[in-house]
């Protein structure tokens, strides 16, 4: 395992810029995500980091080694695609072995291997199968022995689970992160899916139109995003326009004010300091958000319910106020649902669980 340092990365393709100097360490041994909405060039750094793209300036380093020119075949990474890109032919056993054929093993440490890779995937018995035999689960499988099995230095994972059912993908998800911990490589791994992403990130970077907004722990990220576009796209949020009553000191509670009066928050980038008076946007967690009976000077919105849906382990309402603003609440394990009635209703949530940030 390897840690990769990227310095500097830029890539243009024609007139659009897939990525803008882009700076980023990866830790040896760490399970890091690329994540963020189509066409953020969260695919392109992976492809960069394999060595199927050569950037237009910058550096990529394994450990100390520069590798910017290194072709793909000589990188020592392995990638695992959202198609999985399995032989049909060729059987378990063989698919994994394909890597390891193609690098020229002896037929003994080859044949070790393939039993070690597909003991830790638990495709063991499965080994004489033929591909088209097996559910996508089993494939999936089969494509990560594949990956693993060549004892590669990094392994880039391109949205390895989203053609898999909902009730893999949560299976798949715990079963990746143990593989990968169990045999100590460094992953790369880009997905779109938030919880995919909190679930098994060891750190993430969150991207937009080729740039890095934010670099994190899943924690640090859900609860201290730095920009309203990283807060929408980690998790669900509700957003309010505030102003600053008062200078306030980054991670020091701070109070603003809204058109529902006075809210009390913290500021969630360490960087930035707002003056009195200035603008600012208040982030509210729909499962943060209670609804409340119980006087208070501040954090409190008043609305009507207009909608309610029932999901088992949680319900959803929605809140609109005078003004039209909509909010969204969630409630953990409801006893009963309320009505979408029209009825008036009030929200409150505490200090810790609003996040002030920058317009």
């Amino acid at each position: 395992m390897v840690s990769i340092h990227i310095r500097n990365l830029t890539k243009n393709f024609g007139s659009m810029v897939a990525l803008d100097n882009i700076n980023l360490t990866i830790g040896s041994g760490e399970m890091f995500f690329l994540l963020g909405p189509s066409g953020c060039g969260k695919t392109t750094l992976l492809r960069h980091i394999a060595g199927f793209y050569t950037p237009d300036k910058g550096h990529i380093l394994f450990d100390e080694k520069d590798i910017t020119h290194v072709p793909a075949h000589k990188r020592n990474t392995a990638m695992m695609f959202q198609s999985y890109a399995l032989w049909p032919h060729l059987t378990v056993g063989e698919n994994v072995a394909f890597g390891l054929v193609e690098r020229k093993l002896g037929r003994a440490e080859i044949g070790k291997r393939v039993q070690e890779s597909l003991r830790m995937v638990r495709m063991g018995p499965l080994e004489d199968r033929k591909i088209n035999q097996l559910s996508g689960g089993q494939q999936q499988r089969v494509a990560l022995a594949r990956s693993i099995a060549v004892r590669p230095d990094a392994l880039l994972l391109d949205e390895p689970l989203s053609n898999l059912d909902a009730k893999l993908r949560l299976e798949m998800r715990s079963e990746i992160r143990r593989i990968c911990k169990e045999f100590g490589v460094t992953a790369v791994y880009v997905t779109h899916d938030q919880k995919e992403a909190l679930h098994l990130a060891d750190r993430m970077a969150v991207m937009e139109k080729g740039v890095i907004s934010q670099v994190g722990g899943p924690r640090d990220i859900f609860r201290s995003p730095r920009t309203a576009s990283v807060a929408s796209f980690i998790g669900e949020a509700n957003f309010l326009d505030a102003e600053m009553i008062a200078p306030a000191a980054p991670g020091s509670l701070a109070t603003v004010r809204t058109a529902h009066g006075i809210f009390a928050g913290r500021l969630t980038d360490p960087d930035w300091q707002p003056a009195a008076t200035e603008k600012v946007q208040l982030c509210l967690r729909p499962e943060a958000l209670r609804l409340t009976t119980t006087p208070a000077p501040a954090n409190l919105i008043a609305g009507s319910l207009t909608d309610s849906v029932y999901l088992g382990e949680l319900a959803q309402y929605t809140v609109r106020d005078a003004a039209g603003n909509v909010f969204h609440l969630s409630e953990l394990n409801p006893a009963l649902l309320r009505q979408a009635d029209q009825s008036p209703v009030t929200l409150t949530i505490d200090p810790d669980d609003v996040m002030i940030l920058r317009v």
